[in-house]
């Protein structure tokens, strides 16, 4: 089979990835337009909040998108499996900016669109973990940290990248053409842009270290659920809170803050938000990179330090409202979070070993961001209604850094483990020892 260039496996990931997360982060950004359209308009307030509803159908979806398409990437190949997801992210994305509305077909409208929006969920679920596996494999043992990094880069840019693409069609077409139909346009492009993903996926060959993965009597995706499938997951469970919970504060929940609470001007809110996911994202492969020179618990130990520092330092500057502490505020999170994400986005699938990576990751990872990830908008907001105080979210952040901390310091170290065996190597080698020990006693 045809061998890829490391910069056209990279490259074609990133694209990837770039490309899905756009199509999930634009309905996001749409569910006031959406729930014009796709419900009755009797009761705006009803209308909106089934739209949410349909929102949080893909992350439902996610866990079994995770483990279906997991599955099959261990079993039937990297590639093959990234085609998929990227196809299904495409079609649901396009259907939806094709959909006719409430008003010309009915119940059969938001019906279609839950369809739609489980596509799009159980996509993303595959994608995510599928092509973190893809890359890990591909890249140099060396850099794989880096790598990594770059392809979540990728990952985080829709958000700030969509939120100012739809504020600027806004402008240029008016707000009531944009209700009419501009806002279908959006979602058409990413549609366009899974077919280019797609294109540049198409030549792309499985990485040597998974078919060798494929070659060994050892290699079933089931054995993720065994003993030591669990303690990988427990790793993992380790690691991922203060990352999933200040990475969807600063995406999900500060531009709402920023707007309800702290009274700052919708617009500048929102370039300040998109200019804070920016610094996140070029600050995940920076954290990657340490990580591959420095390890990834020492970088691990000081993105969690750094968060519990400044997290609620971040929130109270940002809530002052004045332009510098606004940018400030938030950049500090965003460093911190980035820095955080590198080594952990890397540590994650390399907690498995490569004949049940891709599954494994994908329960572990896809539980915890369903778990706390959707919910942190919805804690922070109750934090705030329940204490009184808008800062009240920087002690939940705060409290999550200071876990993971304390967690890091009891996972194994991951930055030159054998990708093959993983960590179960650790526990190979102590075997090894022990016998060549009692050998050399005879």
């Amino acid at each position: 089979m045809r061998q890829s260039s490391s910069k056209r496996t990279l490259g074609a990931a990133s694209i990837g990835n770039f490309g899905e997360i756009y199509d999930f982060a634009v309905f996001g950004f749409s569910v006031p337009f959406i729930a014009a359209h796709f419900f009755p308009s009797s009761d705006p307030k009803a209308g909106l909040l089934s739209t949410f509803a349909v929102y949080a159908v893909a992350f439902v979806a996610r866990p079994v998108g995770g483990l279906l398409f997991g599955y099959m990437s261990d079993r039937v190949g990297r590639v093959k499996v990234l085609a998929i997801t990227i196809w299904l992210m495409a079609l649901g994305t396009a259907v939806i900016g094709m959909l006719p509305t409430y008003a010309s077909i009915g119940l059969a409208a938001p019906v279609l669109l839950v369809v739609c929006r489980l596509c799009q969920g159980l996509a993303m679920g595959g994608e995510t973990t599928g092509s973190t596996s893809f890359v890990l494999e591909s890249a140099p043992k060396q850099n794989r940290g880096r790598w990594v990094g770059v392809i979540f880069a990728f990952a985080t840019l829709p958000n700030a990248v969509v939120a100012v693409m739809l504020l600027g069609l806004q402008l240029s077409v008016g707000k009531e053409t944009y209700l009419d139909w501009a806002w279908r346009v959006p979602f058409l492009i990413g549609g366009l842009i899974g077919v280019v993903g797609y294109w540049l996926r198409r030549n792309l060959d499985d990485p040597e270290e998974y078919k060798a993965a494929r070659k060994s009597e050892f290699q079933n995706p089931l054995r993720a659920v065994t003993k030591s499938g669990f303690k990988s997951m427990l790793y993992v469970a380790m690691i991922q809170p203060v990352q999933t919970v200040s990475a969807y504060l600063l995406i999900g929940f500060m531009y709402t803050f920023l707007v309800k609470q702290a009274g700052v001007d919708s617009r500048v809110a929102l370039f300040s938000n998109a200019l804070a996911i920016f610094v996140y994202a070029i600050f995940i492969p920076i954290g990657g990179h340490l990580s591959d020179r420095y390890g990834r618990k020492t970088v691990l130990s000081f993105g969690a330090l750094w968060i519990a520092v400044f997290a609620y330092f971040s929130i109270r500057m940002a809530s002052v409202g004045t332009l510098p502490e606004l940018f400030i505020g938030q950049i500090l999170i965003a460093i911190g979070a980035g820095i955080y994400s590198g080594p952990c986005f890397a540590a994650a699938p390399e907690f498995f070993p490569t004949s049940f990576r891709a599954t494994g990751h994908a329960i572990a990872y896809q539980t915890v961001v369903a778990a706390l990830g959707g919910t942190t908008p919805l804690i922070s907001a109750w934090l705030v209604n329940a204490s009184g105080s808008p800062l009240a979210p920087g002690w939940y952040v705060t409290f999550m850094a200071v876990l993971c901390f304390i967690l890091v310091r009891f996972v194994p170290e991951t930055k030159d483990v054998d990708l093959s065996t993983s960590v179960d190597a650790s526990a190979a080698k102590s075997v090894t020892i022990k016998a060549g020990a009692a050998i050399a006693r005879r």
